[in-house]
């Protein structure tokens, strides 16, 4: 099986190096608009043929990987329209899917029932192809998002491959996933992000950050997150997200009541309840967490 990588950083490269070393693929030509990229992916052994556009990368391919942020993929859609084997499998690894579905469906017409559409739930410390790995998505979730009209043999190859890669694979209406992602990933890395932003924009700011401590850097790690894909993941999960921003903006306000008043009573309960849901881990206890998902 032929791979064609349309994007050639952390995530799309270690779903080549996973599924090549399941047995999955045996080819992978890839496309970047980083030709620095692609040559970090060809000197790891990851991509084997660096393709001079996304719609050469898609001739004659197998299957098909869109591994970009979420807001160019509208653009990638048209070009599988006019490049794409019509029989070759299509599938994405985008943080948002309600929005790419119709996207893809707009696009390809019958032909999306091929797009198979998925989020692992995975990521590293730090972004670029020159830090994927095979091994990234074992013991994670993978969401898979199908239609209706999802071909019943591109889902089971997709949903085969990530479970050959060690992944826990979980079926969701799209709707319920951007739903579930705006509060559990898509506001955490909002908030990291603003707050990091608060502080070192402060007068005093480098003063601060001097003296932060295994609290912070564990709240704000996801702050160096790529921001060009968590731009276009905020935008596009914009009404889901926008919901949570509003509820955690109304907690804030009762939090800050409560520090106003000097109410230690209402403080104790919202931490203790807080203190027992983390300990008890009622968040996918049985999967190791993603870092930067």
């Amino acid at each position: 099986m032929k791979l064609a990588l349309i994007g050639c950083g952390l995530l799309g490269g270690s779903v080549a190096a996973a599924w090549r070393r399941a047995g999955r693929i045996s080819e992978v030509v890839a496309y970047d608009r980083d030709p620095a990229r692609l040559g970090q992916g060809l000197a790891r052994g990851i991509v084997d043929h660096a393709a001079a556009s996304a719609a050469e990368a898609m001739r004659g391919a197998d299957v098909i990987v869109l591994a970009t942020p979420v807001g160019a993929m509208a653009a990638l859609f048209a070009e599988l329209a006019r490049h794409a084997h019509a029989d070759a499998v299509i599938t994405d690894v985008g943080s948002t899917k309600a929005g790419v579905i119709a996207q893809a469906s707009a696009a390809l017409g019958a032909r999306s029932a091929r797009f198979v559409p998925a989020h692992p739930i995975a990521g590293g410390a730090l972004p670029g192809v020159e830090h994927a790995s095979a091994d990234l998505f074992a013991e994670r979730w993978v969401v898979l998002t199908p239609q209706d009209d999802t071909d019943a043999g591109a889902l089971q190859w997709v949903e085969s491959s990530w479970r050959e890669s060690g992944a826990t694979v979980e079926r969701m209406s799209a709707p319920e996933h951007d739903r579930i992602f705006a509060a559990v990933s898509h506001l955490p890395h909002l908030l990291a992000f603003a707050l990091v932003d608060l502080i070192a924009a402060q007068p005093d700011g480098a003063r601060k950050l001097q003296f932060a401590g295994a609290g912070f850097r564990d709240f704000s790690r996801i702050a160096a997150s790529d921001p060009v894909m968590w731009r276009d993941v905020a935008l596009a999960n914009g009404p889901a997200l926008g919901a949570e921003l509003a509820a955690f903006r109304r907690q804030l306000d009762a939090v800050q009541a409560a520090v106003d008043r000097g109410d230690g009573e209402a403080l104790r309960q919202l931490f203790e309840r807080a203190s027992r849901v983390r300990r008890e881990q009622r968040f996918g206890a049985a999967i190791s967490e993603g870092y930067g998902d």
